[in-house]
């Protein structure tokens, strides 16, 4: 057998991705399995977007494009962030990727060495760990508890950095607690981080589904944080491949460098397609996606509580429930195996987000419409006695 390189063995297996290959075969089977698994919302594409892709293939428009995306996309998104998420952006500064995964690529291989060591939260979502092992790096994970809301503080920086920290990755809203980190906070963490000559890479693929207070990006407070974000989740695109990241001025020029050897370019009908989800029509479609994720949150939150599942924090963000199940297991995983195979219920276990509480949480994703939602509270409950 051709021997393995050793990052194949060193990648972090997403536990998601397994149940969600384990819950299709029982549904080819016929066994109708309640999906509260993968982060994948349950509305699709706009249909102001799939018309705008059907044209631009009929238009021939499916050739390569520049290795940062359309022009006139980019423009869309900076526009998006100067309009909605409080931070004007000079739309130079935008690439588009192949999805967030291709963007937290790029950023790794730009900021990362080999031995580079980057500080993420524990609960964090697990691929991150895996780009920062591509590019040789390493991660450290701090533990978090509910009194941080499961986010990295100031303070945790500045004790946990070491001689071979590069930088900080962190995410909020988060995924897997659907938690952010309070303005204030975020603000103290970035001058920890600035004062060590680190960087910051500020995962906001769940910002614009924020529920509670104003949605503004991390740019507002500091220009040279690295972003990362995504059609997938608010504008509802998984399976489209889109993303962008947002960089300083002078981190352009060498990830476009890289884009067009490791991606040549994102989809390009993919792209014309988005250039629809900024038009006005279309950004009120989302916002009513929004309320709807909202209410499924307002329902099953306490709906867990009342089966003996206690939710830590409540979310504020994203679609994501992370919920301590320490009344009925103490092993996340055998739990998820069987609520999958009594219950017909799929939740990811503990495990998947890091060690510190891999034991005794879940993450619960409410991405189905709520009468599915109250069915799968039924099963629970039923198979909960």
């Amino acid at each position: 057998m051709t021997a393995l390189a050793a990052r194949t063995h060193d990648t972090v297996t997403f536990h998601a991705v397994e149940l969600l290959k384990e819950a299709s075969l029982l549904t080819r089977a016929g066994i109708d399995v309640i999906s509260l698994g993968v982060g994948e919302p349950d509305f699709t594409a706009a249909p102001a977007v799939v018309t705008a892709m059907e044209q631009a293939a009929r238009a021939g428009k499916s050739g390569y494009c520049p290795p940062a995306g359309l022009p006139e996309l980019r423009e869309a998104i900076a526009g998006f962030y100067a309009t909605h998420l409080g931070a004007p952006v000079d739309p130079s500064r935008v690439i588009v990727t192949s999805g967030a995964s291709g963007a937290l690529l790029l950023a790794a291989m730009a900021l990362i060495n080999p031995g580079d060591e980057v500080l993420m939260p524990d609960p964090c979502y697990p691929p991150n760990r895996n780009f920062v092992g591509s590019a040789g790096g390493t991660t450290k994970l701090i533990p978090t508890t509910a009194v941080s809301r499961f986010q990295l503080s100031a303070q945790d920086i500045a004790h946990h950095w070491g001689p071979k920290t590069r930088g900080v990755l962190i995410a909020s809203p988060s995924n897997p607690t659907g938690t952010s980190i309070e303005r204030d906070e975020l603000a103290r963490i970035f001058k920890e981080v600035r004062a060590r000559q680190g960087f910051v890479m500020m995962d906001e693929i769940y910002l614009s589904l924020s529920y509670d207070g104003l949605r503004q990006s991390a740019l507002s407070l500091d220009d040279d944080v690295i972003i990362l974000n995504s059609f997938s989740k608010y504008f509802n695109m998984t399976g489209w491949r889109l993303g962008w990241m947002i960089v300083p001025p002078d981190l352009v020029a060498p990830i476009e460098k890289m884009a067009s050897s490791l991606a040549i370019c994102a989809p390009t009908l993919a792209q014309y397609g988005a250039l629809a989800c900024f038009e006005p029509e279309t950004l009120a479609l989302y916002e009513e996606r929004r309320d709807a994720f909202r209410h499924r949150r307002d329902f099953i939150v306490p709906a867990l509580e009342s089966l003996n599942i206690n939710v830590p924090v409540k979310p504020d963000g994203a679609f994501y429930v992370y919920a301590d199940i320490s009344a009925h297991s103490l092993d996340s995983w055998a739990f998820s195996q069987a609520l999958l195979h009594k219950a017909r219920v799929a939740a990811v276990p503990g495990l998947d987000f890091g060690p510190a509480h891999a034991a005794n949480t879940m993450r619960f994703a409410y991405t189905t419409g709520l009468e599915r939602l109250q069915e799968a509270m039924h099963r629970l409950k039923t198979y909960l006695g």
